[in-house]
């Protein structure tokens, strides 16, 4: 009798031991609280594309006349209202094969600046669209489910959010001699969409413009930490839209190199 109780004790113990590693591995993938809003991250890629110093055949920058010229995706952003955000949350690798009716839109509308391979969510280095679903799309549930959907939703929320027809409206078009207004080019954004969109520049030149939903895709205002009209911002108080400059194909523009896909700049 004693001896099944020991036994007993033991098959206790391993089910036990086994429940709670099954707990820890479940809080592990799902631990991260459910995010608060979507921020929809656009490139400039006037700004972007005059820092490649190589070219490779993924970088849409060296595509010479057919090099993008308006505003492009980055990436669609689960986020917190306290500033920080959700990452990695499932373990669902990136298959290009999921989104093969969407390549030719993505190309072009979300293409990489880059030559360089970002590290996915599990230390490998992969796609820039991989990059992007692996860090924040597994992240977006409970509104958007799979990887096709992210993306596609996201192709959607950008074409019906023109944010370079609102600005070309405005009169603010690329020039490599103009400085705008940054209150103007807020200002334009406000009136069209009814919310305040965020803004980030490097040395003086508009880099990625993001406009921010409530889960619906309604338009909110983004949650800004600084005012972005304060010497804290990363944008002074008139900003340029540097004119693209073409790269590669056509011979035209700066001289660079070609590398293999897998070298030169590093993603961001």
């Amino acid at each position: 009798m004693a001896s099944l109780s020991v036994q007993t004790l033991l098959v206790l113990l391993v089910f036990v031991t086994a429940s709670y590693c099954m707990i820890e591995e479940a809080s592990a993938v799902e631990g991260q609280r459910e995010f608060d809003y979507f921020a929809l991250s656009l490139q400039w890629p006037g700004t972007y594309c005059r820092r490649t110093r190589h070219c490779c055949s993924k970088n849409a920058c060296c595509r010479g006349a057919n090099a993008p010229t308006e505003f492009t995706i980055h990436g669609l952003w689960p986020d917190y209202n306290d500033g920080t955000w959700p990452a990695c949350c499932t373990r669902s690798d990136f298959n290009e094969k999921e989104i093969s009716t969407l390549h030719d839109a993505l190309e072009k509308y979300w293409p990489s600046l880059s030559c360089g391979s970002p590290s996915s969510c599990h230390g490998s280095k992969g796609s820039f669209w991989g990059h992007e679903w692996e860090k924040h799309g597994t992240c977006s549930s409970p509104v958007v489910h799979d990887e096709y959907s992210y993306f596609s939703t996201t192709l959607n929320v950008y074409f019906k959010y023109n944010v370079t027809k609102v600005l070309n409206e405005a009169g603010y078009v690329p020039s490599n001699s103009e400085k705008y207004p940054l209150g103007g080019i807020v200002s334009a954004i406000e009136n069209a969409f009814h919310a305040t969109p965020q803004l980030v520049c490097s040395k003086g030149d508009l880099e990625e413009l993001r406009l921010c939903f409530y889960k619906d895709f309604k338009p909110r205002d983004c949650v800004i930490q600084n005012d972005m009209y304060t010497s804290k911002s990363s944008c002074p108080k008139y900003v340029s839209l540097p004119a693209y400059v073409s790269l590669g194909l056509d011979g035209a523009g700066t001289e660079v190199s070609w590398v293999p896909d897998n070298e030169g700049d590093e993603a961001l």
